[in-house]
């Protein structure tokens, strides 16, 4: 693609934290770990934090840790990324998927307390393309239910919710640093908790079951290699320095798009200032209305991708999954099931140029014109 779908930011300075930690022998379990680790908690102002090498790891961790397991329900969107399921199947725990708002695409408090059973142990809640969801009512419905409340902000990391960092809401919360995120290392995650309990039951989880007074050979429990290496911890320290200059330069982005997109017919924007949240921009993910068929959606994709523009649709519904097939009758997800047939994610990374949005905004509205002459 002449213009990407995303694309990491990686300075000559990170390059050199990592040439500089592939100089000494400590290539695991170091100090750039520990380093990472409380850059991270502070930044979310969190005590504990603990790296792991994916955001599907540590939503693993959380899910095992806090002792969710066959027979406990959670509730979880399932307009989200597959992980967030995954990660409660692992341990024989059953996801129950629930609606999203149709504005904000996140779960509601209203919807989640209508899927609570006796069985329900805890909320996984998404903030989803790095919208903060609704957090304050879902907090009270959580501590009235005695649910255990976990945040995905693997999309979210600096999003803020009345004053406060996302991530510091819950009984934990997991952000992911893949290539496509605001800050990258490579393949990494980080877990964040206000438990210390919990972060030194997922210490040990992530490192085979050894606690820190056991041997190399002595597993305490059974336990997981989900270790993040010095040299990913290297990189995401210096990620974590420019941070809020990447946050900047991707909201940049996002209002450069919303200035440029405003006003087309059938086309729905994402919103750029929610009352009392800041939005940390993972992706510019835009709707067609419903005077658009999926196969709008699809060739409009095509002509974008025949003129070398990349984009995405963001998400394809869990409960709609091949390997989800048990789950589809659970209860009907109409917004879910309606919004996702008409999302197109745009080229978004932090050093997109003005004319490769202007580019990007053009051939999506030329295309969307050419749908709406065909539908006439």
């Amino acid at each position: 693609m002449r213009i990407p779908l995303s694309a990491p930011d990686i300075t000559e300075a990170e390059i050199d934290a990592v040439a500089a930690v592939l100089r000494t022998p400590q290539l695991s379990l170091g100090a750039k770990m520990i380093e990472f680790e409380a850059a991270l908690g502070d930044y979310v102002g969190v005590p504990h934090a603990v790296a792991v090498n994916s955001g599907t790891a540590g939503l693993h961790l959380c899910i095992r840790a806090l002792g969710l397991g066959e027979g406990d329900e959670v509730i979880v969107p399932s307009f989200t990324f597959i992980a967030a399921a995954n990660a409660i199947r692992y341990e024989r725990a059953s996801p129950i998927f629930v609606d999203v708002d149709a504005a904000s695409l996140n779960i509601s408090a209203i919807d989640i307390e209508r899927a609570i059973t006796p069985r329900t142990r805890a909320i996984l809640v998404v903030h989803t393309f790095g919208r903060p969801a609704d957090l304050r009512p879902i907090v009270k419905l959580a501590r009235r239910h005695q649910l255990v409340l976990i945040e995905d902000a693997c999309e979210a990391i600096g999003a803020e919710y009345e004053g406060r960092k996302v991530g510091s809401f819950g009984d934990a919360a997991v952000f992911a640093f893949y290539p496509n995120k605001q800050i990258t290392t490579g393949e990494g995650g980080m877990i964040v908790t206000p438990s210390p309990e919990l972060a030194a039951r997922m210490r040990t989880l992530r490192n085979q079951g050894r606690r820190p007074d056991d041997g190399w050979f002595q597993h305490t429990e059974l336990g997981y290699n989900y270790r993040l290496s010095e040299i990913n911890c290297a990189l995401g320290i210096g990620q974590m320095r420019r941070l809020d200059e990447i946050l900047a330069l991707r909201e940049q982005v996002a209002r450069r798009y919303d200035a440029l997109l405003s006003g087309t017919k059938g086309l729905i924007l994402q919103g750029i200032d929610p009352p009392g949240m800041r939005i940390s921009w993972f992706v510019y993910v835009v709707r067609l209305s419903a005077a658009f068929s999926t196969d709008d959606r699809d060739a409009i994709m095509r002509t974008m991708h025949h003129a070398g523009i990349g984009c995405g649709r963001y998400f394809a519904p869990i409960h709609l999954q091949p390997s989800y097939s048990d789950y589809a009758g659970q209860r009907p997800l109409p917004v879910t099931e309606f919004e996702s047939k008409r999302t197109l994610a745009l080229p978004f990374f932090n050093r997109i140029s003005d004319t490769q949005i202007a580019e990007a905004s053009s051939t999506l509205i030329a295309s969307i014109n050419a749908r709406c002459g065909e539908n006439t």
